[in-house]
């Protein structure tokens, strides 16, 4: 197997670089996590990206052997079809749990502290990749050496308020199967509420 040159790396150092850049972070969540609960989510994280997706691969083979027998038409052989499309559907389903569950560990904590704690330690802005360094976070000249700002901060607090303020409502909330407000005799429902 021949190796790809990007300037003056190989394809396999730059993706080992973003295994390590990925490993750091990985490092910098897991310090700011309860051991246990960390196993816990990640337990949490791989059983519902396996069940989901696996459901969900489950009904596109059903879907692809009601539509198999269509192949005969074009002059290929069903079975061989089948087989084919059945490993590749198989393999995209894999590929699609391994980016789930990356995508998810790095979206969750087990306390708001502990994901606010994992923002801080994040670098604060994303640019190009500095192959030459190996560097492909920096900090802009202006926050060099400052504390991490707070718009991270501000933006899951701002979330937090909203999602945690009531709602306040001129009017009592109707339930489903109270009668309707408007007189019809019906139930909420079956009336006003059918398209709610």
């Amino acid at each position: 197997m021949r190796s790809e040159h990007v300037g003056d790396k190989t394809r396999d150092e730059i993706l080992q670089a973003i295994l390590d850049k990925v490993t750091r972070a990985y490092e910098a969540k897991a310090a700011n996590e309860n051991p246990e609960s960390l196993k816990a989510i990640e337990r949490l994280i791989v059983l519902n990206a396996l069940d989901r997706l696996w459901q969900e691969h489950l009904y596109n083979m059903d879907q692809l052997r009601n539509g198999i027998g269509l192949r005969a038409y074009g002059q290929k052989d069903p079975l061989v079809e089948y087989k084919t499309e059945a490993f590749a559907m198989f393999e995209e389903m894999m590929d699609n749990v391994k980016n789930e569950i990356a995508n998810n560990v790095f979206r969750s904590a087990s306390s708001l502290a502990a994901f606010e704690n994992f923002l801080r330690a994040l670098p604060t802005q994303l640019s190009g990749p500095d192959l030459s360094t190996g560097s492909a976070y920096k900090q802009p000249p202006a926050q060099q050496g400052a504390p991490a700002s707070k718009g991270g901060q501000d933006v899951v607090g701002e979330a937090i308020e909203r999602a945690t303020t009531p709602i306040k409502r001129d009017v009592p909330k109707v339930g489903r199967n109270e009668p309707c407000p408007c007189g019809s005799g019906k139930k909420y429902k079956n009336c006003c509420g059918k398209n709610a």
